[in-house]
């Protein structure tokens, strides 16, 4: 595995998840004929703090008019493209089980910028079947697909024990993204992307509150 010097970006990560909330605000309002938001209308909606809000804008680089806020429909356009969501990212699926099934169902992902292209897996007999028109490969042909079409974002829905494996093989055939919704922390290299989306540790973070909240209302 190839190493290289840390690599710095530029936005912090607190911030790039409060900014699809600010947008899906800002769609809302959108949506109810508004010209106009402000910061202050942000934050007192979404329980954000106002300057927070402001800093976060920052990054995107759109100015407000003082004591009128940000014109929605630029609003919505500039984070849409910050975000990425403008743009087309191709992507392919590797294992195909229940939840890899289910986002090759999920049309919505098509909204926000994502579009899976295919889905590979290690049994043969899902082989030339397909979910939701997308198609479904043997995983042994993913070097010779990633060479014609060249996507730059895997997502990872393999059991835990493949999860490494797996995305080794993918870095090794230039993908550059890896969406992770297993529970193992895969390890790659730092010119590579890696978000870790794994409902089981958010289930566990929402069980432990809960029973605390119950603890709490027994005494």
């Amino acid at each position: 595995m190839k190493t290289h010097a840390a690599i710095k970006f530029n936005v912090p990560e607190p911030t790039l998840r409060r900014l699809p909330w600010y947008l899906a605000y800002a769609q809302l309002i959108q949506r109810e004929g508004e010209q106009y938001l402000s910061s202050t209308q942000i934050a007192k909606n979404l329980s954000v703090d106002a300057s927070r809000v402001a800093k976060d804008l920052s990054y995107v680089k759109i100015s407000g008019r003082t004591r009128v806020g940000y014109e929605v429909n630029e609003l919505v356009r500039v984070l849409n493209a910050f975000l990425g969501f403008s743009n087309r990212h191709k992507a392919f699926l590797f294992g195909v089980g229940n939840l890899g099934g289910a986002l090759m169902h999920d049309n919505g992902l098509a909204q926000f910028g994502l579009e899976i292209i295919a889905g590979f897996d290690a049994k043969y007999e899902l082989t030339g079947t397909s979910i939701n028109h997308i198609p479904i490969h043997h995983i042994h042909r993913f070097a010779e697909l990633q060479k014609q079409m060249n996507v730059s974002v895997g997502i990872l829905t393999v059991p835990v024990e493949r999860a490494q494996g797996v995305a080794d093989m993918l870095v090794e055939g230039g993908i550059k993204a890896v969406w992770n919704f297993t529970p193992f922390r895969i390890r790659v290299s730092e010119d590579v992307v890696v978000q870790n989306t794994s409902i089981y540790a958010n289930l566990a973070v929402m069980f432990n509150r809960l029973n605390e909240l119950t603890e709490l209302t027994k005494r």
